[in-house]
């Protein structure tokens, strides 16, 4: 695509003799919280789903995706060309159902393929590939995904179920007994259950997080605007009240949504 060599060559003017001091500066390592930042931005456009926005934000991240291709290519590490040819190569082989006469029998054959593969390609260990910098739950989602391919895996959901009443129990016990690193470490074995268990009922937890955090935002700043309208100091309201006013936020947003 030409608007794509444009947008290189457009960074390698920045970086050029008479370019940007800005980016001239810029190395890989200083633009991963942009590039991040950018990342997170799509995501609220798509959560919103507003194409619009959708547009640019991915436009600000293919700006990012060029310039760590021209910082590479500036030190010889690798070409633009290099790159896209190594995706290219890299969804035709695991797609042989789609690019050649490979049957599956089940999207579990077909997933396990796509593991298999990545032996194929250099890979040394099953959790080879996992960032470190991966997010928590979506680290221990793609952790237990990959596990789950050799068939470390709970036989059933019910099993899983026992596992965090399990895990329930533990943790209170730890409080009890106010061990505080046996708190987090109970703490942190029910949140691996759960994400096993979201697995079962099909439901990404960092997504699911997410979006219910995102929707207590938006019922806190309709109840903080509803006391601030009133001119009234919301610390000084009792616990009684804001929950009578935050099941009334609750219901005239369900309202809203459903008329949509």
């Amino acid at each position: 695509m030409k608007e794509f060599d444009e947008l290189l060559n457009i960074i390698r003017k920045l970086r050029g003799k008479d370019g940007c001091p800005w980016d001239k500066k810029q190395d890989a390592e200083s633009l991963i919280p942009y590039f991040i930042e950018e990342v997170y931005e799509v995501i609220d456009a798509i959560d919103k789903k507003d194409y619009k926005s959708l547009s640019k934000e991915l436009g600000d991240v293919m700006l990012h995706v060029g310039f760590q291709l021209i910082l590479a290519e500036e030190k010889n590490k690798f070409t633009p060309k290099d790159s896209l040819q190594s995706i290219i190569n890299k969804m035709i082989s695991r797609h042989p159902h789609v690019f050649g006469d490979k049957k599956f029998s089940s999207q579990k054959e077909l997933l396990n393929h796509w593991e298999n593969q990545k032996f194929v390609e250099g890979r040394k260990k099953i959790l080879d590939g996992i960032p470190e910098t991966l997010p928590s739950l979506h680290k221990a989602l793609r952790i237990q995904e990959k596990v789950a391919t050799v068939g470390f895996e709970w036989e059933n959901i019910t099993d899983v179920e026992e596992k965090i009443d399990e895990e329930i129990a533990e943790l209170k016990e730890a409080i009890k007994r106010e061990n505080a690193n046996e708190i987090e470490e109970e703490f942190g074995d029910l949140l691996f259950t759960l994400v096993n268990i979201s697995r079962y009922i099909k439901v990404n937890p960092d997504e699911a997080l997410r979006k219910s955090t995102n929707k207590f935002m938006q019922r806190f700043n309709k109840l903080e605007k509803y006391f601030n309208d009133k001119k009234i100091d919301l610390k000084s309201v009792n616990l009684e009240e804001l929950d009578m006013i935050w099941q009334k936020v609750k219901e005239n947003l369900r309202k809203e949504t459903e008329k949509l």
